[in-house]
């Protein structure tokens, strides 16, 4: 069923290329851009004029080297400092790579190496980490800390920092130096990696036109307005709070920075933003949040009273919506009216249950290697459940394996248009695997499109597994940490849905144990314990998000293919 509202006027200014995209923002003037908090919880604000600025000095200092296509790789938490780096490199016809700020240092090194960097543009929080691989890293020529505080190698000959390179940038400038129009908004303007190790990952090739015309959909498509205030939670090397970034910012729009996830709620309420970029796991948490407060004050009764009461008030054409639930509308900030929900899928009925509280949610769908919005549910013409129709940069189409219950052509869905990445780098045989003959890009999921052209995920082709916070977890590298244990013979890592939460995921290791490992005749529940020990102490040493939360053990090996495959869909 549609959700019928007035379609409104889209107030932005398409961008043609990132060098466009300055100009654009430089036009919105003395107006805050950015507003974020220091170490010592100072805060600090950035108008569009001083971001312009900043690009096009910093385009002008790597201009100064004579860089042109040079690599320049950036390692920090969400920052102006990371934006103006991320937009000079490409308007000033370099290449950006946008890294995530968890990686180990061996993987941050693997990944710099194979992408072949030329230069790191980091964050003060990596000076010592990056003490040794200043020194003895042949592979990147410049390292370049935002910050000198607490940084042993300043001074050194492959060190300078981002003030003075902009410093640099700004006599370069004065000198007459102007932004460069593109040569060739098709070539290589960014490279991205997909989750996984230097083994498993692959590496996204982004051009010009790619991004450029996923952020001109994100505007298009969004019912965001100059007048909006935003408050940037997730990471920014993630190409969904990216685009949705630069969307913000070519509208005008006043963008605080979260500093902690500890702090979000203060932040929200000192910032007091009327939309959200999220992914489901925060718009989970706050609807629980919700539900918490209201239980702890003993408010619960006479919340579901106003919220039957509001569903009737609504039938008659009377909304009171922010009247009645202000107090929870007060809790973020006071102005909150929209989020923007991607990354991974959401359930429907959050969406709904936000709505009855005067706040829309509208569900996006994309994958890196569309830049990445695919498709995004309108906010004039929503349907629950859906992810909506593709965005007016690319077109989709099913791949029909069969037809579901609703009468529907059920398949695989595909994408082609501007948004499709060029290919995987040094990756010609995983590239030819994605695309169709006819140049349709494979996206993996499958799902089915409605009359109307909304589209629905059923399933997930791939074997990634998509965590509610919307990081992606590959199955095979945790399997081959797995594999190392001496008290695993075989194994396979799924996602399970938590009992009592179905919307949480839980990151599931089946194990067939290496039962020669132990003593003739030791109890299955000793294996057991022991195989957990093992996979106890293999945690410590990943990231959050990749640690296996339970273990299962079967008795009986997996059943395999002639290759002595895993035949992982037959696992349950």
């Amino acid at each position: 069923m549609l959700k019928q509202q007035k379609k409104t006027e889209r107030k932005y200014t398409p961008a043609l290329s990132m060098k466009h995209f300055c100009e654009i923002i430089g036009a919105h003037g003395y107006k805050v851009a950015y507003m974020w908090f220091d170490s010592a919880h100072e805060l600090h604000e950035m108008t569009y004029r001083e971001l312009s600025d900043s690009i096009k000095n910093l385009s002008a200092a790597f201009a100064s080297f004579g860089w042109q296509g040079r690599r320049i790789a950036i390692l920090s938490e969400t920052s102006p400092q990371w934006v103006i780096t991320y937009a000079a490199a490409v308007t000033s016809g370099n290449v950006a790579i946008p890294l995530d700020k968890e990686l180990k240092l061996e993987e941050l090194e693997g990944f710099l190496r194979f992408a072949e960097a030329d230069a790191l543009v980091y964050s003060g929080a990596f000076n010592r980490a990056l003490e040794d691989k200043v020194k003895n890293n042949p592979a990147v020529s410049l390292f370049i800390p935002m910050s000198l505080e607490d940084c042993p190698y300043a001074g050194e000959d492959n060190v300078m920092s981002f003030d003075e390179l902009l410093a640099r940038g700004e006599r370069h400038v004065a000198g007459g130096y102007e932004l460069p129009e593109p040569d060739d908004l098709n070539r290589m303007a960014i490279m991205l990696f997909t989750s996984g190790t230097t083994g498993t990952s692959k590496c996204v090739m982004l051009s010009e036109k790619n991004f450029i015309s996923c952020v001109n959909a994100a505007c298009e498509c969004v019912e965001f307005f100059p007048e909006d205030t935003i408050v940037s939670v997730l990471p920014i090397h993630h190409t969904y709070e990216l685009s949705c970034m630069m969307a913000a910012l070519n509208y005008g729009m006043n963008i605080g920075i979260n500093d902690s996830l500890k702090r979000v709620l203060k932040n929200f309420s000192f910032f007091r933003p009327t939309g959200l970029v999220l992914v489901p796991l925060f718009v989970n948490t706050m609807y629980k949040k919700i539900w918490e407060e209201a239980k702890k004050k003993k408010k619960d009764k006479i919340l579901r009273a106003a919220l039957a009461a509001s569903t009737r008030l609504r039938r008659v054409g009377i909304d009171l919506r922010r009247v009645l639930f202000s107090d929870i509308i007060s809790a973020f900030g006071g102005r909150l009216c929209k989020i923007i929900c991607g990354g991974a899928p959401l359930n429907p009925e959050i969406a709904k249950k936000f709505d009855e509280f005067g706040i829309t949610v509208c569900e996006g769908y994309g994958i890196t290697e569309c830049s990445p919005l695919i498709s995004v549910n309108p906010y004039y013409a929503r349907k629950h459940g859906s992810i909506g129709p593709t965005v007016n940069c690319c077109t989709a189409r099913i791949y029909p394996e069969g037809v579901n219950e609703l009468g529907y052509a059920e398949g695989e869905i595909q994408v082609k248009g501007d948004n499709v990445m060029l290919g995987y780098y040094k990756n010609p045989e995983a590239t030819a695997e994605v695309f169709t003959e006819d140049g349709w890009f494979c996206t993996g999921d499958v799902g089915y499109m409605d009359e109307d052209g909304y589209l629905y995920i059923t399933g997930r082709k791939k074997s990634v597994i998509v965590l509610e916070n919307g990081k992606n977890v590959f199955p095979e590298e945790i399997e081959e940490y797995l594999g190392n244990l001496d008290t695993v013979a075989e194994c396979v890592v799924v996602g399970r849905k938590k009992e009592n939460n179905p919307e949480t995921i839980v990151l599931t290791a089946i194990i067939y144990p290496n039962f020669d490992a132990f003593p003739v005749g030791t109890d299955i529940s000793e294996i057991a314990k022991a195989v957990q020990a093992e996979v106890n102490a293999m945690n410590r040493g990943l990231v959050g998000y990749k640690q296996v939360r339970k273990v299962e053990i079967r008795k009986t090996e997996f059943e395999k293919t002639t290759s002595r495959k895993i035949k992982r869909h037959l696992v349950k």
